[in-house]
């Protein structure tokens, strides 16, 4: 689906922890560390060097309420991969309403620019090939960081893939408008994440907190929201 910078991930799966524990254990999951350590370096510093002085720029001239129509607007436009690996985990009434949001949000919202589906009650789905591997039985992948696009699974890389190949409507955009239109997507969530960078700068160890709040998060999307994100503030007053 989107090919998104380290940091875009990052931020928006970290939510409001200020820092990691300093006592943080090796996590079984991650058995190329060292790899994924480095990796996360390249990938940080290409981010401050290059996307994120972009992004400040963008956020400066263009209005929140703009910023917003236009990351509704990239929502919808990928939101078929969703419809389609709803259908693929066996949740047809799921995958039913998912066409209803996007064809509501596609007309009636502007090509996506409003959110009427979630206004009148729509549900809103967030899934992916990764996640349908998950629901077929493969559960556990060891962790992996791959170069610009960020934390990732040997499960879950090959299968963005596979939603690249799947994501019809930004494909009919690309072969209609080129590039650009991407580059605007991956610039302006990177814009709306600027007030979050704080959160990851100041923790104790940035790789350990990104890396373990985003297999908490993966978790968390997988079981459909059932199993509770980690309480990072609260393990740390235990630490104290």
């Amino acid at each position: 689906m989107k090919c998104l910078p380290l940091l875009l991930l990052v931020a928006l799966l970290a939510g409001c922890a200020s820092t990691a524990p300093a006592t943080a254990k090796a996590n079984p999951s991650d058995p190329w560390e060292g790899y994924n350590r480095a990796m996360y370096r390249f990938n940080r510093t290409l981010d401050k060097a290059v996307l994120r002085p972009v992004a400040r720029g963008y956020d400066w001239i263009t209005p929140d309420s703009v910023q917003r129509g236009v990351g509704n607007v990239f929502t919808n436009l990928h939101y078929p991969v969703v419809v389609l690996n709803l259908a693929l985990q066996g949740r047809p009434a799921d995958s039913l309403a998912g066409v209803g949001r996007f064809v509501v949000n596609s007309t009636v919202g502007i090509a996506g620019a409003f959110d009427i589906a979630t206004e009148i009650g729509i549900p809103r789905f967030e899934e992916d090939f990764g996640q349908t591997l998950a629901v077929w039985g493969w559960r556990d992948s060891r962790y992996l960081m791959l170069p610009l696009l960020g934390p990732s699974t040997l499960r879950d890389g090959p299968a963005r893939g596979v939603d690249w190949m799947s994501d019809v409507a930004a494909a009919w955009v690309r072969d209609e408008a080129g590039y650009g239109p991407m580059a605007v997507e991956v610039v302006d969530t990177r814009a709306g994440l600027l007030g979050r960078e704080a959160d990851l700068e100041e923790a104790y160890d940035e790789y350990l907190f990104v890396r373990d709040a985003w297999l908490q998060r993966r978790h968390f999307l997988i079981d459909n929201g059932a199993s509770e994100l980690p309480d990072y503030e609260q393990f740390l007053d235990d630490e104290q």
